[in-house]
């Protein structure tokens, strides 16, 4: 199908706006851009309290904000990593679509405002985020959660955190997680797949985009190839975590994403895959101006509640 008319709306008025080659362009300044996102996710209707606080780390303190969600009870606990390319982004860039899943689960969720490259390359965001798991699995109990129902979850480079953080979890025997949300997720660091071509121009992430993200985070020399910058090429992924896989048509990752579905599938793992037709990448950090994207984020709320809510 055509790209949605209100994706079209928000593409046209970028190409209108003007853009600089990626060549061009400091990760400070795109930090300030990518920023602005903010605004354009629409905050929970009941709004979860949050606590932004610092849990230790591999290389020092890891900023977090939890979330708790208004109504009471034992909730599970969701640890969730931004997208941004290894690069961008942060706590406040994914605030609505946290403030979401928290309310409506309801859950506690945990952001983790992980290092970022060039300053901090590959594999920092990965040993921050696999750090986080591990305290908020030890912690949940103190933060009103109940650990045996513990999810990760993510967006584009934060969709390949959280499946990494799987895989890192079933090799060495825990903690035990109970669910991956994989939004968009970037599964294939080498840039081999068709989605790339037809999709890497146009529709906001851009082929040229992703080179620049890559080239800081893996540097011109870094294996692509890795099990943690790449896990569609782990061999065995048996005994991971159900998983909710979310693709957009028009979105370069599209294909890889999808791709890792189908190798979870093989490998026996309870997997769901949804591709959402005439929709681009970020498009759950633009459900203000997207409406489309509405019900796309409530399928994602839905698969988190049947698996550690209504499942229990």
């Amino acid at each position: 199908m055509p790209v949605d008319p209100q994706a079209q709306t928000f593409l046209d008025g970028l190409a209108q706006a003007g853009a600089r080659s990626m060549a061009e362009t400091s990760p400070e300044e795109m930090r300030t851009g990518y920023s602005l996102l903010a605004a354009l996710g629409l905050p929970a209707a009941e709004p979860p309290s949050t606590e932004d606080r610092l849990i230790p780390g591999p290389a020092g303190d890891i900023p977090v904000r939890i979330y708790r969600p208004q109504a009471e009870g034992n909730h599970p606990v969701v640890v969730f990593f931004h997208g941004g390319g290894f690069v961008i982004g942060g706590i406040d860039t994914h605030d609505p679509l946290c403030q979401q899943l928290s309310s409506r689960v309801p859950a506690v969720v945990v952001s983790v405002d992980y290092r970022l490259a060039p300053e901090h390359p590959f594999p920092a965001a990965a040993e921050d985020c696999w750090a986080a798991t591990q305290w908020v699995a030890a912690n949940a109990t103190e933060l009103g959660a109940d650990p045996a129902r513990l999810a990760v979850a993510g967006d584009s480079a934060g969709g390949n955190l959280a499946a990494v953080v799987a895989i890192r979890a079933r090799d060495a025997g825990g903690p035990a997680v109970a669910f991956q949300l994989l939004i968009y997720p970037t599964t294939d660091a080498t840039g081999s797949h068709p989605s790339i071509q037809e999709n890497g121009q146009g529709y906001f992430l851009t082929a040229e985009t992703m080179a620049w993200f890559q080239g800081h985070y893996l540097g011109p020399d870094g294996d692509r190839h890795h099990p943690d910058a790449s896990p569609l090429f782990i061999e065995d992924l048996s005994g991971l975590a159900p998983a909710f896989i979310v693709t957009a048509e028009y979105d370069p990752l599209r294909d890889e994403g999808e791709a890792y579905g189908r190798r979870l599938e093989e490998a026996g793992v309870p997997t769901k895959v949804r591709r959402y037709d005439g929709m681009i990448h970020a498009f759950f950090q633009l459900d203000a101006i997207i409406p489309a994207a509405v019900p796309a984020i409530s399928d994602a709320v839905d698969a988190l509640r049947q698996a550690l809510v209504t499942a229990t």
